[in-house]
C-alpha cells in the first residue's frame, strides 16, 4: 500500500472519528439523567460505527470486492450485537450498585444504617460505599451526642428550676411571715433570707462559669502561682462549712509548689473540690489538702472521707449535672443543694490550664488530683477544653 492511501484511510477514520464521536455527545446530553446501561450502551455504539466506519473507508480505498464486502458487514454485525449485549449487562450491574448507593443515601437520610450488600462494585463506588457506611457511622454518633446534649440540658434546666424553686419558696414564707408581723425573730429571718440569695447566686454563677467553659470564652491569664497559697485560702474559706459539717479540714504538703496559672479560676477549682468533699464526707472524717509535684507538674490533691465510690460511677464524676447520692452521701451526710455543676466547672478550668484532674478511691474515701503545668512551662493559657477534658453531655 502506497503511503498516500494509507495516509487517506487514517484521515477517513479520523474525520469519522469526530463525526461520530460529536454526534455520541449531543445524543448522551440529553440522556444524562438516563440510566447508565443507556448511556454505556451509546458510547458501545459509538466506538462501533467508528469501527466500522473507518473499515468501510479502508475497503474502499483497497477496492475490496463485493462477496468480501458483503462478509464484513455480517461480522460488524455480530461483533456490534455482542458489544451491545455486554455493555447491557454491565451497564446493568453498574444501575445496580448506584441504585444501592442511592438507596443507601436514603438510609442515612432516614436516620437508619446503609448496609450495601452489592457483592460486585468497582473501585471507585466501592470507595464510595466505604465513605457512605463512615458517614453513616459519623451521623449515628452526632445524632447521639446531640440526643445525649439535649436531655442533659433538659435535666440541667431541670435541676436548677428545683434547686431554684426550694430557696425561693423559702424567701417568700419568710417575707409573707415578716410582712404579717408574725416573724418572731426578725433579725434571724433576715439572715436567713441572706442566706437563701447568696446560694441562689452561688448557682446561677455556676451556670455563667461553666457557659464560659464550654463556650471557650473564659478569659484566662497565665502567670507563676504558688498553689499552696491557694489551698490555703481555700481552707481558710471554708473552715466554717466543714465545721458544720462536723469535718475536721487539714492541708499539708510542700510549703511552695510553683504552677503557671490563672489565680482566680484555679483557686475557685480548688475551692470546688474542698467543698465537694467535705458535703460529701461522714461526720468525724477528715479531709485532707495536699500540694506536691508529680514529675514536672505541680499537683493538689484532695483527699474525703465520703467511704469510698463504685468503680463504674467514677467516670461520670466530671459530667455535667451528674448525681448519685447513694455514690456520694453515706449515711449521716448532710444534704447539700446543687446541680451537680462543681466538679464539671472544675473539670474545665483544669483542662483549660492544659492539665488534667483524676479521682480514685482510697482507703476510707476518694481522692481528687488536679495535675497542671509547673512555672518552667511555656505552653500558652486557653479556654477551649482539650482532648483530656470531658464535662459529659454539654461539650
Amino acid at each position: 500500500m502506497q503511503t498516500s492511501e494509507l495516509l487517506a484511510i487514517i484521515g477517513w477514520a479520523v474525520a469519522w472519528g469526530a463525526v461520530i464521536g460529536a454526534a455520541s455527545l449531543l445524543i448522551l446530553k440529553p440522556l444524562r439523567r438516563a440510566s447508565f446501561a443507556v448511556q454505556i450502551c451509546v458510547v458501545v455504539l459509538a466506538a462501533v460505527a467508528v469501527l466500522t466506519a473507518g473499515m468501510v473507508s479502508a475497503f474502499n480505498a483497497m477496492f475490496i470486492s463485493a462477496r468480501d464486502l458483503e462478509v464484513m458487514w455480517y461480522v460488524l454485525a455480530v461483533a456490534s450485537a455482542v458489544a451491545v449485549a455486554i455493555a447491557l449487562v454491565l451497564g446493568s450491574r453498574v444501575s445496580r450498585n448506584a441504585k444501592a448507593l442511592v438507596d443507601a443515601a436514603r438510609s442515612i437520610g432516614r436516620g437508619e444504617s446503609p448496609g450495601i450488600q452489592s457483592p460486585v462494585m468497582s473501585h471507585e463506588l466501592a470507595a464510595l460505599a466505604a465513605e457512605l457506611e463512615s458517614s453513616s457511622r459519623k451521623l449515628e454518633a452526632s445524632r447521639q451526642r446531640e440526643a445525649a446534649v439535649e436531655n442533659a440540658r433538659r435535666e440541667l434546666v431541670s435541676w436548677i428550676s428545683h434547686d431554684l424553686r426550694t430557696p425561693l419558696a423559702s424567701m417568700r414564707a419568710m417575707a409573707e411571715a415578716l410582712e404579717d408581723g408574725m416573724a418572731a425573730d426578725v433579725p434571724g429571718y433576715y439572715r436567713k433570707i441572706i442566706a437563701q440569695t447568696d446560694l441562689m447566686a452561688g448557682m446561677v454563677n455556676d451556670l455563667l462559669e461553666l457557659s464560659k467553659i464550654h463556650a471557650g470564652t473564659m478569659r484566662l491569664k497565665a502567670e507563676p502561682l504558688d498553689l499552696y497559697d491557694l489551698a490555703s485560702d481555700a481552707i481558710a474559706d471554708l473552715a466554717a462549712v466543714a465545721k458544720q459539717h462536723g469535718i475536721t479540714l487539714d492541708g499539708g504538703g510542700q510549703r511552695e509548689c510553683m504552677a503557671l496559672a490563672d489565680g482566680p479560676s484555679m483557686g475557685r477549682a480548688i475551692r470546688n473540690v474542698v467543698l465537694n468533699a467535705i458535703v460529701h464526707s461522714t461526720p468525724g472524717s477528715h479531709v485532707t489538702v495536699e500540694v506536691g509535684r508529680d514529675g514536672d507538674r505541680a499537683v493538689v490533691a484532695v483527699t474525703d472521707g465520703c467511704g469510698g465510690i463504685p468503680e463504674e460511677d467514677l467516670p461520670h464524676l466530671f459530667e455535667t449535672g451528674w448525681q448519685k447520692d447513694t455514690a456520694r452521701r453515706p449515711p449521716g451526710t448532710m444534704r447539700y443543694s446543687g446541680a451537680g455543676l462543681g466538679l464539671s466547672i472544675v473539670a474545665g478550668i483544669v483542662a483549660a490550664h492544659q492539665g488534667t484532674v483524676t479521682v480514685e478511691n482510697v482507703d476510707g474515701g476518694c481522692r481528687f488530683s488536679l495535675l497542671l503545668p509547673g512555672e518552667e512551662s511555656s505552653a500558652p493559657l486557653s479556654s477551649e477544653p482539650n482532648g483530656q477534658f470531658h464535662t459529659g453531655h454539654l461539650q
